[in-house]
């Protein structure tokens, strides 16, 4: 990486003091530690930031990242929908379980042995921030956190679901620091029927919390989200018919639904679901005002973002653009599922940008 010069985004300020901020600079990984793990080393931090929030004023935030390979390394940024964190994949440092490792690793679409991957959790998701979050704080808190890791330019932002469309807002607000954007099941605008689902879910926490439960409001909206991310299709195949257990009617899905409903419960606050549901619902940008190379995919049975809005997105851009339209059951979720196409998008993507970078 040549020298350059920083100055903070105009949004935001940051500190790196040892007594508030774990700051360290990754390190240098040399090539046996591939030969060796299959691994590269990773790093984790938190960066404290002030920065100026759409609809709820300037915040003292904090920023919590991990990394992935060598700096000097292309960097790209990662994101993944709301329920999406920092930690991408295992690596020799953090060895838990990753939310996208069928696409992050060595020898993987992602490789941090080619790639400096960075990623980082979403602002509101520890539950600790109770205020109107918008996408476009996102974007600008990721360029706020590009400024404390002494990042100029991504060759590449990669954007599933809310995460496409917060790289969308980035390819809008921080276009020179942008060499190309994969947005995947995202889009410019939240459509009202989708909106529509994800009011329906933020009620049933509400009911939970008028019952003294909102555990189980918060279950019982993340089941309904599950089935605003995937098909009837896949449902069809997956589950049979109803039966009568202790005198009472029992769908074949219940149990699976309820498996997904306590999981995420266990994982999840109920103040970052509501915060980062209403987010999405906030999304709204001209696609115009992006110039940057994007690639757009999108999945026809994706009842979340319908295939009009993709075609409608392309249509308004003003880079070169890409539209990859993939088939699948899992509809809202092939972005998880089905690892070979993704896989084969991202490969080609990345080439192109390494071949406009050269």
């Amino acid at each position: 990486m040549t020298a350059m010069s920083f100055a903070n985004s105009p949004a935001a300020t940051f500190e790196r003091s040892d007594s508030f901020v774990s700051y360290a600079s990754p390190a240098i990984v040399s090539p046996d530690v591939f030969e060796r793990t299959g691994r590269a080393a990773a790093t984790r931090g938190e960066i404290a930031v002030e920065l100026e929030l759409r609809h709820s004023g300037r915040r003292n935030l904090i920023l919590r990242y991990e990394t992935q390979g060598d700096r000097n390394l292309p960097a790209l940024f990662v994101a993944g929908g709301i329920s999406a964190h920092r930690h991408l994949a295992p690596s020799r440092e953090f060895g838990e379980q990753g939310w996208w490792q069928s696409q992050v690793g060595h020898g993987r679409s992602l490789d941090p042995s080619q790639h400096y991957l960075i990623s980082f959790d979403w602002i509101g998701a520890d539950g600790t921030l109770d205020v109107a979050l918008d996408p476009a704080d996102q974007a600008d808190a990721i360029a706020a956190l590009l400024d404390a890791l002494r990042i100029e330019r991504l060759q590449a932002f990669i954007g599933y679901s809310y995460g496409a469309m917060v790289g969308l807002q980035f390819a809008s607000r921080h276009a020179s620091r942008l060499g190309e954007l994969v947005s995947i099941s995202g889009t410019h605008r939240a459509h009202p029927y989708a909106a529509a689902w994800r009011a329906l879910q933020r009620r049933a926490v509400a009911l939970g919390a008028l019952q003294c439960d909102e555990s189980q409001g918060l279950a019982l909206a993340r089941e309904l989200a599950v089935l605003s991310y995937r098909t009837p299709e896949e449902f069809a195949e997956r589950f049979g018919n109803a039966e009568v257990r202790d005198g009472r009617v029992r769908v074949a899905a219940e149990d699976y639904l309820d498996h997904c409903g306590n999981k995420y419960v266990a994982r999840t606050p109920t103040t970052a679901f509501l915060r980062l549901s209403e987010s999405i619902d906030l999304q709204q940008i001209d696609p115009s005002t992006i110039r940057v190379p994007v690639t757009v995919v999108a999945v026809s049975e994706d009842r979340l973002i319908p295939l009009s809005e993709s075609y409608d997105l392309i249509e308004r851009l003003r880079g070169e653009t890409r539209l990859r339209v993939l088939r699948s059951i899992y509809g809202h979720d092939a972005c998880l599922k089905e690892e070979s196409d993704i896989n084969t998008i991202l490969r080609e993507a990345l080439a192109d940008c390494t071949q406009v970078a050269a």
